[in-house]
């Protein structure tokens, strides 16, 4: 088969880790930069163009969209689709997954456990969101943020109004989470492919961090999964549409409750804390699916 890794970097490890995975399985795999591509667009024969030469004969793709170029990278995934090319992540369910408000009303829709979250239009009464909320400590986080930037803990009620109040006047859309102070500042990631999770790590930030993304120094390591935690995970990915994803989870007194769902999770992370071959997975998957 013919496979294209959708990767503005072919050196990151989880291209190279991905490429290793279809070149081993006896696949033609092929790297091609979203953010290069021209798209044709037309009733009979839309097509994909990349480096002067059209995309041809692909039977399935796998996106690696970075979120600053999520508009484009998800155009380019559509027009695979247009063309009946199998995308191990649909265009679709990328974009619902980057739109943070989007997803957490999709997940309550489904009945999964969240942090109590409250959103606003740059509202004045900022102590009414803190309030409902269940007061200071809380958890601010920019809807635009990834790997834990644009994520701030108010330690107190004064701070969480001076935090608010500073980003209504910059206009900058946020979300108000509760702080679950029993996870002890760590989370768990949850990987799932085609409704499996293949692998399962627990994040722990470092000392005096709250965030446990490993971007922020934070440490991982192998966990095993209560049946609801991996249920959740599974229910999570299956109500946002997504073939592969990575949960994001905190464990609380009141069960699992999810932080995120990523569309297009690294591999490091979770291949070194499991010493599973996630990459094969994901690989295994587009077998399965492409024509």
């Amino acid at each position: 088969m013919k496979i294209v890794i959708l990767s503005a970097n072919q050196n990151l490890y989880s291209t190279k880790r991905l490429i290793e995975a279809g070149e081993k399985k006896g696949h033609e795999m092929v790297v091609v930069n979203h953010t290069k591509c021209d798209l044709v667009i037309e009733k009979k024969k839309p097509c994909i163009v990349y480096k002067g030469e059209e995309i041809t004969n692909v039977d399935g793709v796998i996106p690696r969209i970075g979120a600053s170029v999520t508009f484009y990278g998800t155009a380019v995934v559509r027009q695979f689709e247009m063309m009946k090319v199998f995308s191990a992540t649909e265009s679709q369910a990328l974009v619902r997954s980057r739109d943070k408000l989007r997803s957490l009303q999709i997940l309550s829709r489904a009945g999964l456990g969240l942090p109590k979250t409250v959103f606003s239009n740059y509202s004045k009464d900022v102590s009414g969101v803190i309030d409902k909320v269940g007061g200071a400590p809380l958890v601010i986080k920019l809807l635009e943020g990834t790997q834990g930037l644009g994520v701030v803990l108010a330690d107190n009620r004064n701070s969480a109004e001076s935090i608010l109040e500073a980003f209504n006047g910059l206009q900058a859309r946020v979300i108000v989470q509760e702080f679950i102070k029993e996870a002890k500042g760590a989370d768990i990631r949850a990987f799932v492919v085609d409704g499996v999770v293949v692998g399962a790590m627990k994040r722990q930030g470092k000392e005096g961090e709250f965030r446990s993304n490993l971007h922020r120094g934070g440490t991982a390591n192998i966990i095993e999964l209560t049946d609801e935690e991996e249920n959740a995970a599974i229910k999570a990915a299956k109500s946002l549409g997504l073939g592969i994803a990575g949960v994001d989870m905190l464990q609380s007194a009141r069960g699992p409750l999810i932080l995120e769902v990523n569309s297009s999770p690294g591999l490091e992370g979770i291949e070194t804390a499991t010493g599973k071959n996630i990459a094969g997975h994901i690989i295994k998957y587009v077998e399965r699916n492409a024509e």
